[in-house]
């Protein structure tokens, strides 16, 4: 029998709930056509803030025919482990709140959900048993406590549900756990005119990770995880001196001057397009708050405004990932303000 910490609640994204908390960004992208070879992504305007994602495309189709495809918009998917705290923005099946236009007029894409368990698909077993497929929540520990002894024996050794013991105060309890993976997708069908621009937008709120603190500092240096913090956010030395001087401050109420926001953006799909890039980039990273410090990797990119910054390129191809890490106050996460 296995021994879980129990996840007291899901972490609204961007806000760390208690000191010496962590909880773990879901990296989101973009679309993805079931048919790419002759629709090339003309322009791709990509805005990345903590309160939302915002993608403006413009495709086009190369040849002298309509194409008929499916677009398909995969969310992240969601393990069901009690040793995880994933932020998750909503507990609904549209837990991103995403939205999409096509041509200036509203969509309502279909959704598709799947649940696995040692790569099996289960959808099946919690559908029979009336147990929700999203592992968090009151709905689903209901319908576990529920099961039949036969049925929760038989997904314990399927992997499909663990065994979670705790002392709440008043003794030892043991309560079944979701240990099943949802992937879910929102898709649906569109029409591609030859040689003509269609413009696909849509939004949603991201994932964000978050802790207490920072990982890769500690008493007056870079430690812990600063080597994969560097590669993956680009941090180079004016940033290295922001965030020495930053956390020479003393924090408030003998809190750590600057807690960690994670953002994940997956943009390699881009290149999946009819030549392999978009024919113009941009992307606008906003950081919310003015006193806060952002890093992320990218070319040529100048500040816009107080709390924004921008890059933008020609025959782009998307060979990594956009991972943005920002440095923010606890006074304006907490006041909502920045200065």
């Amino acid at each position: 029998m296995r021994r879980f910490l129990t996840v007291a609640a899901i972490v609204v994204a961007g806000t760390p709930a208690v000191a010496n908390d962590s909880v773990a960004e879901l990296g989101t992208g973009g679309l993805v056509l079931a048919r790419s070879d002759s629709i090339s992504m003309e322009s791709e305007d990509l805005f990345l803030s903590r309160d939302k994602v915002t993608v403006d495309y413009v495709f086009r189709n190369g040849t002298d025919k309509a194409i008929d495809t499916i677009v398909a918009f995969p969310m992240p998917d969601i393990e069901g482990n009690p040793n995880e705290v994933p932020s998750i923005p909503d507990d609904r099946d549209n837990f991103l709140d995403f939205e999409a236009t096509m041509d200036g007029k509203p969509l309502t894409p279909q959704l598709e959900q799947r649940a696995f368990a040692a790569g099996l698909d289960v959808s099946a077993d919690l559908k029979a048993q009336k147990v929700p497929f999203y592992p968090f929540g009151d709905a689903v520990s209901d319908a576990l406590a529920k099961l039949p002894q036969s049925i929760a024996d038989d997904w314990l050794a399927r992997g499909i549900i663990v065994l979670d013991e705790f002392d709440d105060g008043s003794g030892w309890k043991t309560v079944r756990r979701p240990y099943w993976q949802l992937r879910s997708t929102y898709w649906w069908r569109a029409t591609f005119p030859a040689g003509k621009p269609v413009r696909v937008s849509h939004r949603y709120k991201p994932s964000l990770g978050g802790t207490v603190g920072l990982n890769f500092y500690g008493d007056g240096k870079f430690d812990g995880e600063y080597d994969a913090y560097k590669k993956r956010y680009c941090m180079d030395a004016d940033f290295e001196k922001a965030v020495r001087k930053a956390m020479a401050a003393p924090g408030p109420e003998g809190n750590s001057p600057r807690y960690e926001s994670r953002l994940a953006y997956i943009l390699t799909t881009g290149g999946n397009w009819a030549g392999g890039t978009i024919g113009k980039f941009k992307l606008t990273v906003d950081k919310g708050y003015p006193a806060s410090l952002v890093s992320f990797c990218g070319k040529g990119v100048k500040k816009t405004g107080p709390t924004t910054f921008q890059m933008t390129a020609k025959d782009f191809d998307p060979e990594r990932d956009i991972d943005i890490l920002f440095l923010d106050r606890p006074q304006d996460l907490d006041s909502g303000k920045g200065g």
